[in-house]
């Protein structure tokens, strides 16, 4: 089936018509989307929540006009197909990440060069809570820095939906998870997940004990998805030639960095990468997400999904998130 098919209708979408906290995001009815060429529409069976969401809604990360749909991640069913469209068809499980917001509706036009079709064992709101996040996971410790078994590394937030995911991975590559957290319980959860040991930030110096951990070696790679809160401390827990992976704000942007001081902690590197960087292609994109489902599928990752709520519950969804009260990963369910 290539013919654009048209559905007429309306559905729910979560909008902002202005920039600031949760209380913007707003219960919209908008007309159902016609796949353009290239397209295929999808409908949303489960819609993934991530910090780059709470970004667009704020401000931090502007958007190019108002209103719009939030949400950059979801699976579904293919509805219908514009012209064109080669790999997909009606019918197909598929999921998606996108770069471009519009993941909070019933209904989304996805370019079908992005979808993803979802393999059996996977459960579409597995798939959603997991594609960003896991796809991130896959690029940070197998592309930005290889992590080899045997080796240490610090991951900040290591309860979170993206920190449980890597404290499973790297224990199946072998390494030493060394992971920040918030309280004792998440210490618990991160250290069931993989995490060879906990610091809990808010009544342990995170630089002191890595120090300790390491013997004074300190580390190969952080991985930094804090950012003000942790970016400066960060790099004295590298080891000289050591490399800070920083790639989220959950506190905040990191402070400007002063070049010379790499330099005075042992040149050091520092990068800011983006998953949609690293699946830029079609091969690149299929290849990070087989990698996921291989080692889900595989029983070597279990997703965790700390809430579910409904779509029009949206709003509680980010004051939950920006909380740093939450484990695992928060589902919308049209």
């Amino acid at each position: 089936m290539t013919g654009c098919v048209v559905l007429v209708g309306r559905m729910r979408a979560i909008r902002i018509h202005g920039t600031g906290g949760p209380e913007v995001l707003s219960v919209d009815e908008i007309d159902v989307p016609t796949p353009g060429r290239g397209e295929a529409l999808v409908r949303h069976t489960a819609i993934g929540v991530n910090y780059i969401d709470t970004y667009h809604r704020s401000g931090l990360y502007p958007l190019s006009g108002l209103p719009s749909v939030l949400g950059v991640e979801a699976a579904g069913v293919v509805e219908a197909l514009g012209k064109g469209v080669r790999g997909v068809k009606v019918g197909d499980r598929v999921g998606y990440v996108s770069g471009a917001p519009g993941s909070y509706a019933e209904l989304r036009a996805v370019s079908a060069e992005r979808l993803l079709h979802l393999p059996d064992g996977i459960s579409d709101e597995t798939a959603a809570a997991m594609l960003l996040k896991g796809m991130t996971v896959e690029y940070l410790i197998r592309r930005t820095y290889k992590v080899r078994s045997g080796e240490s590394v610090l991951f900040h937030a290591a309860a979170g939906g993206v920190g449980l995911i890597a404290c499973q991975w790297l224990r199946q590559i072998g390494a030493n998870v060394i992971g920040t957290v918030g309280s004792e319980q998440k210490a618990e959860l991160a250290r069931a997940h993989g995490a060879t040991h906990t610091i809990i930030y808010t009544r342990e110096d995170f630089v002191e004990r890595v120090s300790e951990l390491t013997s004074g070696k300190r580390l190969p790679v952080v991985y930094d998805s804090v950012g003000r809160d942790t970016f400066e401390r960060s790099l004295d827990c590298l080891a000289p030639r050591g490399l800070l992976v920083s790639f989220g704000n959950a506190s905040g942007k990191p402070p400007p960095l002063e070049l010379g001081l790499l330099a005075q902690k042992g040149s050091l590197f520092v990068t800011r990468p983006t998953l949609f960087n690293y699946t830029a292609t079609r091969k690149e994109l299929v290849a990070s997400a087989k990698a996921l489902f291989d080692v889900v599928n595989g029983g070597h990752v279990k997703i965790e999904i700390g809430r579910r709520l409904s779509l029009n519950d949206a709003a509680e969804a980010h004051r939950l998130l920006e909380s740093r009260a939450t484990t695992g990963s928060l589902v919308l369910i049209p």
